[in-house]
């Protein structure tokens, strides 16, 4: 896998991670981890319901949402939270993404969409899931390719099945790296095949 063209500008412990319409999984995990850090609550915001301040109406038992005059203080942080939360979506991603949530309110229907529209539908992720299979098994060493850039091209391509939903046991990864290796690694190969339980 090839850096994002922002890699360099995304890395800052302060900012939130800047999603390039590429590498969704590699973002999301970012972005996740980015707003756990800043406060565990956000996440809360964004996965779970939108809360809504709200006041019984009388001895009927009818509960009817509060005016911003009648909020408390915990019932403005939970508002706040909503908001800092979207301020750091919407930090997060480019004009075109921008476009799609431009008229949400809340930070959940913020993050939906971008889930939505990048994992695309079943048909479209079993199409992916395929594409990225076909790729593993027929993935080999490159000519003049070094171990790590093969290895990062692989730990790629695994990564994308992972963020679909497929997984692979890790014997199964080592195996499959050992196989691809040219015949000069033959040696090395066979050494730690029989001194190491794979």
């Amino acid at each position: 896998m090839v850096a994002p063209p922002n890699f360099e500008e995304g890395q800052s412990t302060y900012r939130s991670p800047r999603f390039n319409e590429q590498y969704y999984g590699w973002w999301k995990t970012r972005m996740h981890d980015f707003i756990m850090d800043e406060d565990s609550e956000l996440w809360n915001v964004i996965s779970d319901e939108p809360f809504v301040p709200t006041k019984n109406l009388g001895e009927s038992g009818v509960v009817i949402p509060k005016t911003w005059k009648e909020f408390n203080d915990t019932d403005r942080k939970a508002i706040e939270n909503n908001f800092h939360a979207k301020k750091i979506l919407v930090c997060g991603i480019g004009p075109d993404e921008y476009n799609r949530i431009s008229a949400c309110q809340l930070a959940k229907e913020i993050w939906e969409p971008l889930q939505i529209a990048q994992k695309g539908t079943t048909q479209v992720k079993q199409s992916k899931i395929h594409m990225l299979t076909t790729e593993y098994e027929l993935f080999r060493m490159k000519d003049n390719e070094s171990i790590q850039d093969m290895h990062t091209r692989f730990t790629s391509i695994i990564n994308e099945l992972h963020f679909l939903g497929e997984s692979f046991s890790r014997n199964k990864l080592v195996r499959k790296i050992l196989s691809v290796l040219p015949n000069s690694w033959e040696s090395k190969v066979n050494s730690n095949t029989e001194t190491k339980d794979l």
